[in-house]
């Protein structure tokens, strides 16, 4: 016979790997953090703990003392010897009384009618475009009164969601009903963020429809089969709720995808950098450095800069620009990422920096070398196709590499001097 799987917790179920647990310093018991209220983002902060059994006679749980407002790591002695961290309340407030170059120098400021696949085919999507008023995008969104309560309403309080502890830059998971009970807190004792709710398989899917250029261009729309072997990627519909001083720190988005993104109210603020080589390289080697918390990754490049995206704003950002997002007052926004044609360079070489920097696959663009495949497929077929007409400029030419497992997409353009 089988040994008996052991049980544990107030309700003495078997371990599940997928929910939170904390271990009782005195009985050495396991507890479900949702089973004794403790929340995963509030264990750092508990130096012993006592289970609801043992704090009877023992007391209530003992909390870490803190020493410092700079460090992920706030029970370090404050002896000023140790930089500034990322995300600190420290960092966010030096953050905002530094100055830095205004956005307006690179962005392209459009009106929603004239954001096309034609024009950005002819122009290129190089630099970020900032669209004023949603006309015109193809965009639909609830109302600005939409609130955090809203989302809970639609997307279910039993929803596990990915929560930020901005002052320690970490990652928790919480079910949604409790993020919303301390976003409406008239204290918050932390800062939290929410920034990776995809809601494509919830009720609230029917209220966002992503805009027509996101969608006209998306890979994963045009190409994904709908017979294929791997799921489809959801990656097209994201909602942020973020409280005042939540920061993200630097970052290219998964898989070199492009990014829309709408601030339904509040107020966000982004700080670019352009993705030359140069740029990619110092970032690739600041990613991978053991301090990197500790370095401000703005100061290391020739140019940062900055970028206010207030209520009603939406903004595209193409493929590979490195940045990080402040929310400067407590803000609901509304994103997606989508792969496509214009940049296949540079999303594949924010895909092999991913592989060199080894991002797990949480962070990865789901299933991103079998979308490569699919538009290979198609691309080859298309080709095929046009072999026998005379395209005014030349015409494309892709060659498929596998080579160790290893994907690559290689297109060369043969001008029409060549023959």
């Amino acid at each position: 016979l089988m040994a008996a799987a052991p049980l544990y917790c107030v309700c003495r179920q078997s371990y599940d790997v997928s929910r939170f647990m904390i271990e009782c310093d005195i009985c050495n018991d396991w507890f479900h953090g949702s089973c004794v209220q403790v929340e995963e983002h509030h264990a750092v902060d508990i130096d012993v703990y006592h289970c609801p059994k043992c704090d009877v006679q023992h007391g209530p749980s003992l909390m870490k003392n803190r020493n410092n407002w700079h460090r992920h790591d706030y029970t370090e002695p404050d002896d000023g010897s140790r930089p500034v961290q990322a995300g600190t309340s420290v960092f966010v407030r030096e953050l905002q009384n530094r100055t830095f170059p205004s956005a307006d120098e690179i962005m392209v400021q459009m009106q929603g009618h004239q954001v096309t696949q034609k024009y950005l085919e002819k122009q290129g999507f190089r630099y970020p475009i900032t669209v004023p008023k949603v006309d015109g995008l193809g965009l639909k969104l609830p109302p600005s009164s939409f609130s955090v309560r809203d989302v809970e309403e639609y997307v279910g309080g039993d929803k596990i969601v990915d929560v930020i502890d901005v002052a320690r830059q970490a990652d928790s998971k919480m079910k949604l009903r409790e993020f919303v009970k301390y976003y409406y807190k008239p204290h918050r004792p932390k800062v939290l963020n929410v920034i990776s709710l995809e809601f494509s398989d919830t009720k609230m899917a029917e209220l966002v429809v992503v805009p027509d250029i996101a969608q006209k261009m998306s890979w994963v729309e045009n190409y994904w089969p709908d017979d294929s072997f791997f799921p489809k990627p959801f990656v097209q519909k994201y909602c942020l709720m973020g409280v005042k001083d939540s920061y993200t720190d630097f970052h290219i988005d998964f898989g070199g995808t492009s990014v829309w993104y709408h601030v339904l109210w509040g107020e966000k603020i982004f700080y670019l950098i352009k993705p030359t080589q140069a740029n990619l390289a110092l970032y690739e080697a600041w990613s991978s450095s053991p301090n990197q918390s500790e370095v401000f990754f703005g100061d290391k490049v020739d140019k940062c800069y900055k970028c206010v995206v207030s209520q009603g704003t939406t903004v595209l950002i193409p493929t590979g620009w490195i940045h990080a997002v402040l929310t400067s007052q407590d803000c609901m926004a509304f994103g997606g990422n989508f792969l496509h044609n214009l940049n296949i360079g540079m999303q594949l070489r924010c895909y092999e920096m991913e592989r060199r920097l080894k991002t797990p696959d949480l962070f990865k663009f789901p299933y991103f070398e079998a979308i490569c495949w699919y538009v290979a497929k198609n691309l080859l077929e298309t080709l095929k196709g046009e072999r026998n007409t005379t395209w005014r400029k030349g015409f494309w030419f892709l060659t498929i590499c596998a080579q160790s497992k290893r994907l690559s997409l290689i297109l060369f353009y043969f001008p029409f001097s060549l023959f």
